[in-house]
């Protein structure tokens, strides 16, 4: 068996897959099918200061190599994450680790939820990820993971409001995504995720309609893969912090390429939609993968020969 720990320098995984925000319930879901303290880690829906309802429906659409999705960030609110047996209480007892992606409309909700979660669950979770793909009110809706400025302000806010180890997520849709990754290191964030959905839409030709109610949504699955896989490869040559690297891994072979670009990590995000058991089997094919090579994790990390 090869050694497949990863060291992020202020938390650890025993493994290097994990699954990606929205895609896997509050991990509780899940826990009917295996035990999931055999991931890395659960990263959770995102949850902000106050309950969300989400965009209204239809907000899924399938998409030729993967699926659009518009919900909008759907979640319980910070105290009942912290406090319903359904959600964070509930986690605890699968002894899974546990990674809580935090998103609000200002650099103030974040902190807010940042400061929260340290003060109830610091024990409870070994990192945050900050979901910068979030309109800002006060900026008239723009997106803080495409606004520089925006981007600096949120991650200093939440670095400020808390010790906890801070991940990143990282906006595709920018002219450098590399750019958005320096920002995030000279913040203080101590990884980066990446990438998050595509911008897209998908028009009903029959009637002429938007396939999702909110007219545009986010591309994920396969399709979105290459993209990925470049931009965790701009990523690794730009910045120094770990890079966990995510879009379209659908096997074992795709988490592998996502290693060798420069990912310190990955995340399944879309595939556990068609196959619960995915993050297992890339767990599995890694681990072979590094025997057959005669390979470690960190020699296989960033491995391309160019």
């Amino acid at each position: 068996m090869a050694d497949l720990k990863v060291d992020f320098g202020k938390f650890q995984l025993k493994n290097p897959v994990m699954t990606a925000s929205g895609t896997f319930g509050h991990g509780l879901e899940y826990s009917q099918f295996y035990d999931i303290s055999r991931l890395g880690a659960v990263v959770v829906k995102g949850i902000r200061s106050v309950p969300s309802d989400g965009n209204p429906t239809p907000r899924v659409a399938e998409v030729t190599g993967g699926m659009l999705n518009a919900i909008g960030l759907q979640g319980p609110g910070l105290d009942k994450f912290l406090h319903d047996d359904h959600y964070l209480p509930g986690l605890k007892k699968t002894n899974a680790a546990v990674i809580v992606n935090i998103w609000g409309k200002t650099a103030e909700e974040y902190a807010e939820v940042a400061a929260g979660l340290e003060a109830e669950a610091a024990n409870d979770i070994i990192a945050l990820e900050i979901n910068i793909s979030c309109p800002n009110v006060k900026a008239g809706g723009a997106a803080f993971g495409t606004d520089p400025k925006l981007a600096e302000q949120v991650i200093s806010a939440v670095r400020q409001a808390t010790k906890l180890p801070l991940i990143t997520k990282l906006s595709p849709n920018v002219t450098s995504i590399a750019e958005f990754a320096r920002i995030a290191e000279n913040c203080g964030s101590d990884a980066v995720s990446l990438i998050n959905t595509l911008s897209a839409m998908a028009i009903d030709i029959e009637t002429r309609r938007p396939k999702l109610a909110n007219l545009t949504g986010g591309l994920s699955g396969p399709a979105v893969k290459p993209v990925a896989i470049k931009m965790v490869h701009d990523v690794y040559k730009a910045v120094k912090i770990p890079i966990i690297g995510m879009g379209g891994i659908t096997c074992g072979a795709d988490a592998v390429e996502f290693l060798i670009a420069g990912a310190t990590a990955v995340a399944v995000g879309t595939a556990n939609f068609v196959d619960p058991y995915a993050p297992l089997e890339v767990i599995d094919f890694i681990n072979g993968y590094l025997d057959r090579h005669n390979m470690t994790l960190t020699e296989l990390t960033g491995s391309l020969n160019v």
